[in-house]
């Protein structure tokens, strides 16, 4: 049976979106596992998705302020169907990324970041796999806001979709935030 995962990174929420769109719900609620790799900004995010994710894993990020910090590690690693993961919000810079994160994660199958708001996926020399979702709410420079899933089957991760986000929301009585 194949675990959903959902990936999310640099809401920026209230600060870039008033809200999560309702697109990046519907995921979140068919997920077994939701990662967050920081930058959150605000507390209500975080509490709307521990209420709502099956399983929520996240980080903090370096916009994120003490109350995030107090919850949340600068690093977090868990192990789904004996699949490694790790998450951190930064990694540095795009040049040499692969060698750091063979360097700093060797015990890591997976790895979750965020930070530049631009999705990413490549495999280190070692054969770690780095995967940023981008964001769903703050594009940058990239076209469209974006987020991932993926699925965990017989201790592989496959079906890895960098999901596009369009403009509609769900109000934060929904859970929001």
């Amino acid at each position: 049976m194949a675990l959903k995962l959902v990936m999310l990174a640099d809401t920026h929420l209230p600060k870039r979106a008033k809200a999560l769109p309702g697109q990046v719900w519907r995921a979140v609620d068919e997920a077994d596992v939701v990662f967050h790799a920081g930058d959150w900004v605000d507390v209500a995010t975080l509490d709307a998705l521990e209420s709502r994710a099956a399983r929520l894993v996240g980080v903090f990020g370096n916009n994120d302020g003490p109350e995030l910090r107090a919850r949340l590690p600068e690093v977090a690693r868990v192990t789904l169907d004996g699949l490694r993961f790790a998450m951190v919000h930064e990694t540095g810079a795009a040049a040499g990324r692969e060698q750091r994160a063979d360097r700093d994660f060797a015990d890591t199958d997976v790895l979750v970041f965020g930070h530049s708001h631009i999705p990413w996926n490549t495999r280190t020399p070692a054969g770690m796999l780095l995967l940023n979702p981008g964001s769903p709410t703050d594009r940058r420079r990239q076209p469209v806001g974006t987020f991932l899933t993926a699925e965990v089957v017989d201790s592989q991760l496959r079906n890895v979709v960098l999901v596009p986000v369009g403009v509609d929301s769900e109000p934060p009585s929904s859970g929001a935030g």
